[in-house]
């Protein structure tokens, strides 16, 4: 019988002592070590093709910085071509990374990951080989390791086995999106502080109203875009 196959991440990088950095550790980590996922990098560098390991040019037309040069990442891309149906380089000017697109990937047998340096990369290689493009949010990083590591993290905890209580993952930030309503836990009364009445009341239908509300009221205060999203699909089921 075959071994079920795992969901596998392969990430292209500069600097492949990054990881697994954080997801060594905790849930990620736990599940890395267990089989549940899985994770390889491969060193752009060693695709070089002169003594200095050169993986990065001027620009044509000028500019500054320096662009990471197509046929180097190109035989890096090349590699591992076939390991996963998605290719995704992470830039600041991709899809915004939420939490449908998580789960979307989740589903996936798994991903190759670009991780981009110095001014960028060379765009015949997003046009050549097809190359989605996934940015983690309106700002800029110093390299796409970090957004990578932001995208492994969000993805590989909503796979099965990764977190115990699955359930958990239902009533998250997002889920329904929502942001997530507020949490309280002993002791009741804390710097004079009270748990509301409601979460000890033991009466679980006043306690989902009360957490919805909450919610509700967190989102449209904090996060209008979320909001209107929720409504325009409150009104579409309704």
């Amino acid at each position: 019988m075959n071994e079920a196959k795992i969901w596998a991440a392969t990430v292209l990088t500069l600097f492949p002592e990054m990881f697994p950095g954080p997801l060594g550790q905790s849930l990620a980590g736990n599940a890395l070590k267990n089989g549940i996922w899985g994770l390889e990098t491969v060193d752009i560098r060693s695709f070089a093709r002169d003594k200095h390991r050169s993986v990065d040019d001027a620009p044509f037309g000028g500019g500054p910085g320096m662009i990471m040069r197509a046929d180097v990442l190109a035989d890096a891309v090349d590699k591992v071509s076939g390991r996963a149906d998605r290719v995704i380089y992470l830039s600041p000017r991709g899809r915004r990374l939420d939490q449908g697109l998580a789960r979307e990937l989740a589903e996936q047998d798994g991903l190759v990951l670009i991780c981009g340096r110095f001014e960028g990369i060379d765009q015949r290689v997003l046009d050549g080989r097809e190359i989605e493009e996934v940015s983690v949010g309106d700002y800029v990083l110093s390299g796409g390791e970090t957004a990578a590591l932001v995208l492994l993290d969000a993805v590989v905890r909503l796979l099965p086995g990764v977190i115990s209580d699955e359930a958990a993952l239902d009533e998250e930030s997002f889920a329904h999106g929502l942001l997530e309503y507020p949490q309280y836990t002993r002791p009741q009364v804390w710097e004079g502080r009270e748990v509301p009445e409601v979460l000890t009341s033991g009466h679980h239908e006043k306690i989902r109203a009360w957490r919805l509300a909450r919610a509700e009221e967190l989102t449209k205060a904090r996060r209008p875009d979320l909001w209107d999203r929720y409504q325009s699909a409150a009104k579409s089921r309704g």
